[in-house]
């Protein structure tokens, strides 16, 4: 099968050859410590080998829970944060009809996400929606405490038992929690969910490829098995090599981490297919708490072109050359809608007469490639064949090791997220959580102040 390629074509003249030079000894490096488990955190490698490593018995056993689910409910509520939820709701997206739910009629369960906020308002819709829907969940925590899916749960898990009966609940819900220890483990163990573990070497934002991620992807109806298989294809180029033409996850961890050396502190991920838009969210928590530490790293922004040129086109193109960008670039799409002849021509547009939008959408992504590398900003270019399961699972797996390295190549623990922990003491003071009764005054008092 065609593989995922990186184009830095648009990157060499804002670089330059010797620096390129200099780098591919460093980037063999970063390579050798990876894969030979020597480098800042290598506690947390379990997504390394992760494709290779699940067996076929999981993958029967998520397959014969999605039909179970698909048989008993219209909705599957996914709750979680971070990475519990971003990288199933982006291959959802990236795979299904944006319409799909307004359509009806549809096969498999839809997909909706709770705990990933702590908004009143959505909770109390979602509640509204489960009243009059059959629905099962899946509960995704390593600890079981973390504030938002905790309350989320706390709110459904009433409600489910309220609406079926306890024994029925039981049937419905789905624990994906820690193998041995955990609020989430101990409620599961003793209510008897059906469990799937979260590895323990395995951090949330690289679990997409576990049954975290898996589950809610193949009750939407979608292939899990190919998903996995174009992983395992990336991680065999990944492993195999460091050499930039043998090996498109280093070529991108070096080009990026050039740009970043020259002053280019934003990179700015972009699309030009709406459905990947949070595949570009899944991206930006991947790299900004693998990256953002010790006062380093790339900020990770995101795009959705044509839509966003209307917006941030403006800037992108004018404002201040601290930006680059990473275009992921589709060879094919499926779609053959063409433009249709208006005797009028009172729009102009007669000269796209039956052109497929496909392609118009291909000359833009060129155009506008063209005009923001002559207006001063780097483009590098991730292209995969086609919006499928196999070019996803590759797309991932390419993502998380060139994180990887990135990470190393910065100098931080690409596997860690220590400032994430910040706002939580805050907001635990604030409520008066046991314990914080210290930070509760302190920051009644900084409040306080004019």
């Amino acid at each position: 099968m065609t593989k995922l390629r990186v184009d830095i074509s648009q990157v060499n003249s804002f670089i330059g050859n010797q620096n390129w030079l200099a780098v591919q000894d460093e980037m063999h490096e970063y390579h050798r410590q990876l894969i030979t488990h020597s480098g800042h955190g290598n506690d947390y490698l379990g997504w390394l080998n992760l494709p290779a490593e699940l067996d076929n018995t999981l993958l029967e056993r998520i397959k014969a829970d999605a039909e179970k689910i698909r048989q008993m409910a219209e909705l599957f509520v996914v709750i979680g944060i971070g990475g519990s939820y971003l990288g199933s709701k982006a291959v959802i997206e990236a795979l299904g009809n944006p319409f799909e739910d307004l359509m009806g009629g549809s096969d498999y369960p839809y997909v909706v996400f709770a705990g990933e906020n702590l908004s009143g308002s959505y909770h109390t819709h979602l509640m509204a929606l489960l009243d009059k829907k059959e629905y099962a969940v899946a509960v995704i925590s390593k600890s079981g405490i973390t504030t938002e899916p905790a309350i989320a749960f706390r709110l459904i898990r009433q409600h489910i038992e309220a609406k079926y009966g306890k024994a029925e609940a039981r049937k419905r819900i789905f624990a994906i929690t820690d193998a041995s220890r955990g609020a989430l483990k101990k409620l599961s163990d003793t209510e008897g969910y059906s469990s799937y573990v979260i590895p323990d070497d395995v951090g949330g934002r690289y679990s997409v490829l576990t049954p975290v991620g898996l589950l809610p992807i193949a009750v939407a109806g979608f292939d899990v098995e190919a998903l996995v298989n174009g992983a395992m294809n990336m991680r065999e180029t990944a492993l195999h090599s460091s050499d930039f033409n043998q090996n498109p996850c280093t070529h991108y961890a070096a080009a990026r981490n050039l740009l970043y050396r020259s002053g280019k502190f934003v990179e700015i991920l972009v699309a030009f297919e709406p459905g990947m838009q949070y595949m570009i969210e899944w991206w930006k928590q991947l790299f900004g708490e693998s990256e953002g530490k010790e006062r380093k790293g790339i900020f990770p922004a995101g795009v959705i072109f044509t839509c966003d040129l209307h917006s941030m086109g403006q800037y992108i193109q004018d404002g201040m050359r601290l930006l680059f960008e990473t275009v992921i670039s589709v060879g094919e799409t499926s779609t053959p809608l063409v433009v249709p002849h208006d005797p009028e021509n009172l729009d102009g547009l007669n000269f796209l007469s039956g052109m497929r939008l496909s392609e118009i959408n291909r000359q833009a992504e060129l155009g506008t490639m063209l005009a923001h590398v002559d207006g001063g900003v780097p483009n590098i270019k991730i292209i995969i064949p086609s919006i499928n399961e196999y070019n996803l699972g590759q797309l991932i797996y390419f993502f998380e090791f060139a994180c990887a390295l990135s990470g190393y190549a910065l100098g931080v623990n690409p596997f860690d997220q220590p400032g994430v922990e910040a706002y939580k003491k805050n907001m635990f003071a604030l409520l008066g959580k046991p314990g914080f009764e210290k930070e509760t005054a302190s920051l009644r008092a900084k409040l306080s102040k004019p």
